[in-house]
């Protein structure tokens, strides 16, 4: 296994109390899976197999995190990460799975690896078309230059403002709602204009 200097610089400035964890699952992989190569995926220790990400380190201030990238498939709902990964927040070496356990999860994910695709996500259904509030209809109805400029735009920008104006609780928002969507259009403008870049 290749030994990346990222890794080492990386392990160099994490919090005292998350090294001795990376540390320890590096050994493990290093351990189980001797044609794995270090890298650094978005900013954190990774191991790959033939290009393929088996796992995914990190360090916080207060905790490391371990995620395995196909981790629903060697875990199941147990795999079900948040943002703290998949083991929870860590914060010494027992917090992580017994030896045993780490190992036989990361010959499986090398496995995993070699073989089989990775399973497709399940496509979901388009969300269905916003409706069009009457009062909107009516407005850009006097506004034909707004209506061009709604009608010129791709279904995900008109449905920002469709649902914009239908989130309101109030007559009265939905009115000055309605009113700046007809000025925006009026200009040529999306709905959040302010973030585009120019």
């Amino acid at each position: 296994m290749n030994r990346e200097p990222r890794i080492d610089t990386y392990l160099d400035k994490a919090q005292p109390l998350a090294r001795p964890i990376l540390q320890h699952i590096r050994d493990r992989v290093r351990a189980m899976v001797p044609g794995a190569e270090e890298t650094m995926k978005w900013g954190a220790p990774a191991y790959t197999l033939d290009g393929k990400i088996l796992l995914i380190t990190a360090a916080f201030r207060q905790h490391a995190a371990l995620n395995f990238w196909r981790g629903q498939e060697l875990r199941g709902q147990q795999a079900d990460a948040d943002a703290m990964g998949q083991f929870g927040r860590l914060k010494s070496v027992e917090d992580l799975p017994t030896d045993a356990e780490l190992d036989r999860l990361i010959r499986q994910a090398a496995d995993l690896a070699k073989g089989a695709p990775a399973p497709r996500k399940t496509k979901h259904s388009p969300k269905p078309a916003p409706t069009m509030h009457p009062e909107f209809v009516a407005a850009l109805a006097k506004a034909p230059k707004a209506k061009a400029a709604f009608d010129s735009f791709p279904p995900s920008a008109q449905r920002d403002y469709l649902e914009w104006i239908a989130e309101a609780k109030q007559d009265s928002t939905r009115q000055k709602r309605i009113a700046t969507a007809i000025e925006w259009l009026s200009e040529g403008k999306r709905r959040h204009w302010k973030y585009e870049k120019c």
